[in-house]
C-alpha cells in the first residue's frame, strides 16, 4: 500500500519560514520523481516544485529563489524549505510521487501565511 504523509504545515507570519516533509512508503522511492503541489481556496492545484530521481529540480516561477526542494532517498523522504513566505503562499500543500504511468498523492498539509 502506497502512502505519502506530509507534515510541517502551520500558521506563519509573512516573511517567515516553514519546512514541509513527506514520508513515502510502499514505493521504490529512488525511482520516482517527487514533487510538491499546492491548492489555494477556489483555485486549481498547481505545481510548486519537483525533483527527479537524479536530483534535477524544477520550480514554479512564483517560488523561485524562496523555496528549495530536496530529497533523502535513504529516508524515503522529500522536503520543501519555504522562506520569505507571502500571504499568497497560503494553500494546502500536497506531496506527489510520479513515474511513467503511475502517480500518487498525499492528503496534504495546510500552510497559512498571515499578513
Amino acid at each position: 500500500q502506497v502512502q505519502l504523509v506530509e507534515s510541517g504545515g502551520g500558521l506563519v507570519q509573512a516573511g517567515g519560514s516553514l519546512r514541509l516533509s513527506c514520508a513515502a512508503s510502499g514505493i521504490i522511492f529512488r525511482l520516482n520523481t517527487m514533487g510538491w503541489y499546492r491548492q489555494a481556496p477556489g483555485k486549481q492545484r498547481e505545481l510548486v516544485a519537483t525533483i527527479t530521481s537524479g536530483g534535477s529540480t524544477n520550480y514554479a516561477d512564483s517560488v523561485k529563489g524562496r523555496f528549495t526542494i530536496s530529497r533523502d532517498n535513504a529516508a524515503n523522504s522529500v522536503y520543501l524549505q519555504m522562506n520569505s513566505l507571502k500571504p499568497e503562499d497560503t494553500a494546502v500543500y500536497y506531496c506527489n510521487a510520479n513515474k511513467p504511468g503511475v502517480n500518487y498523492w498525499g492528503k496534504g498539509t495546510l500552510v497559512t501565511v498571515s499578513s
